[in-house]
């Protein structure tokens, strides 16, 4: 047995899917209305009134906070935009700059007190964004390489033997038009629901065997506990600001294959 079977008996519940669940704000609300909607909003506001303040009356020598979104801007632009999308990294900084504030805030909503709910933890809102992306790469790939010349260039890589395509090319489209846009929503997604069970466990272990079952035996347990979730929430933020590097990234290099086909 565990020392957490042994000390607390069966009394200790860890977390598990239903810090997942959430009913509507209120009684009467929409089903839908619920704590990570409210947050996924109030999280586009936030990226919205972050960069309408850096941007909106930019001065010639930056200060306060379009100090920090130039350098938020300069990040995305030279390590996720121009490595690419090259001379059309510029047109695509919009889009970029606020894919990656937008899963950013949604990250950091998990270490934030009394809210400690990450969005991305929540598989339709990844799905959402990897969606549109997915679209946008093969609205642009169409438009730039016709219909016909996307698919071709997508299944059919040149400089192959024939006989290979009959296996390459179904392989090729699976992977680009199923497992492409699935993976990059359940990385993020998996990152973050996974992030926020294991801060969960360790702060319930701390705060139990503190504050509710406080004993000789347990108390060593308890503050390891909470020194653990000082420690997992330090590395959560480095996975949140990582998972949302890698989202961005992975956008820009399907645009980039699209607008560029290979030759």
């Amino acid at each position: 047995m565990s020392a957490l079977t042994v000390l607390a008996a069966d009394e200790f519940k860890a977390p598990g899917l239903e810090l997942f669940e959430f009913p509507p704000l209120w009684d009467g609300a929409p089903v839908w209305l619920t704590k990570p909607v409210l947050l996924a909003v109030l999280s586009s506001l936030v990226v919205v009134g972050f960069c309408w303040s850096a941007f909106a009356n930019p001065k010639l020598v930056p200060r306060g906070v379009q100090n920090i979104g130039e350098m938020g801007y300069m990040f995305v632009r030279d390590q996720v935009a121009r490595p690419f999308l090259g001379k059309d990294a510029d047109r695509y900084m919009g889009l970029l700059l606020s894919l990656f504030f937008l899963v950013w805030i949604w990250n950091l909503m998990g270490v934030v007190p009394i809210l400690q709910f990450p969005v991305a933890s929540h598989i339709a809102f990844p799905i959402v964004l990897a969606v549109g992306v997915y679209g946008l790469k093969i609205f642009l790939g169409m438009k730039h390489q016709g219909a016909l010349g996307y698919f071709k260039n997508m299944m059919f890589p040149p400089g192959l033997p024939k006989p290979i395509y009959f296996l390459l090319a179904p392989i090729e489209f699976l992977s680009n038009m199923i497992v492409a846009p699935f993976t990059h929503a359940v990385r993020l997604f998996a990152n973050m629901f996974a992030g926020h069970i294991i801060i969960a466990f360790f702060s319930m272990v701390g705060f139990w065997f503190l504050f509710e079952k406080l004993t000789p035996l347990g108390a060593p347990v308890g503050v390891l506990g909470v020194v653990f979730t000082i420690a997992m929430t330090g590395f959560e933020l480095f996975i949140q600001f990582l998972q949302a590097f890698l989202f961005a990234l992975l956008a820009a290099m399907y645009i980039g294959g699209s607008l560029h086909a290979e030759h």
